[in-house]
């Protein structure tokens, strides 16, 4: 039996249909729209797979501000109509969130359990955290939050933080980056690797799912030059002086302990250590 795979062809959705390989039936934009209710039903109940993952989303998190109806649309509806057929089916669905679902506690210095309280701030995170409560409502859920996703690049994804950093570093010695927001940096493949695992063992529930440690986008791109061996000046700058049109999490550092506590879970390597994986991977590509 298969395994859907909504968002198929984005950075984490592409990644989950690598490992799935035969296994994995993948689904997106054009073919396949969420937003449309007898789209997702006459494909999910054609396809009658074991289970469905989630790995769809409106993640354009200023835009999201500009058309909400369009991000509530994707990632709120679109979820609804996935529970819809996972009852059909009843099967299980694993929904991918975000750590965007908490929001802007200045004097926060513990990472997130999953029993904590969410606060988001946006549109997106707003819509996120509904597209949760949405998800919940079929008894067969499992919901892994992450964090600062990076991963090969494929046919949907316009780029990521690494990628961006290396572009930029070829035309200039001085590159300004955001230092006031703390979370972690993570590998697709480890979160992957994760959510195979969840999956096998039947998981229910909510987990959190990211590479270990915690850094801010300013130290992850230090680090990104340090390991290239490129000499770029790194200045830090705050929030405000970017001026991005959404709020982002100042603190949305998320605790594994939970997933970590599972019998023969795979591990969530450093984030220094996932990145060391990433280039050389970029490498041999």
């Amino acid at each position: 039996m298969t395994i859907v795979v909504t968002g198929c062809r984005g950075q984490l959705g592409a990644e989950l249909c690598r490992q799935f390989g035969a296994e994995a039936v993948g689904l997106d934009l054009p073919d396949f729209d969420l937003t449309d209710r007898a789209a997702v039903l006459a494909a999910l109940l054609a396809a009658r797979p074991r289970a469905v993952i989630n790995a769809a989303a409106f993640t354009q998190v200023d835009q999201a501000e500009r058309d909400p109806a369009r991000c509530r649309a994707v990632n709120v509806q679109g979820v609804l109509h996935l529970v819809e057929a996972c009852r059909a089916l009843d099967c299980p669905l694993l929904h991918v969130s975000t750590d965007y679902v908490f929001g802007q506690d200045l004097r926060r210095e513990t990472s997130y359990r999953e029993t904590d309280e969410p606060g988001p701030q946006g549109v997106y995170a707003q819509c996120k955290l509904e597209s949760e409560l949405v998800a919940r409502r079929w008894p067969k859920h499992l919901i892994v939050r992450t964090c600062g996703l990076y991963g090969r690049l494929a046919e949907r994804s316009a780029g990521n933080f690494i990628e961006t950093m290396l572009r930029l570093a070829a035309t200039r010695r001085q590159i300004r980056v955001v230092a006031d927001q703390r979370c972690t940096p993570t590998y697709t493949p480890h979160v992957v690797r994760a959510l195979r695992f969840l999956l096998s063992i039947e998981a229910r529930g909510l987990f959190h799912v990211t590479s270990a440690g915690d850094t801010t986008w300013h130290g992850f791109a230090r680090e990104i030059f340090r390991q290239s061996g490129l000499a770029i000046d790194v200045e830090p700058i705050t929030s405000a002086e970017w001026g991005a049109a959404a709020p982002r999490p100042t603190y949305s550092v998320l605790d594994c302990s939970k997933y970590l506590a599972l019998p023969l879970a795979p591990p969530l390597p450093p984030w220094q250590e996932a990145l060391a994986e990433y280039l050389r991977e970029r490498e041999n590509r």
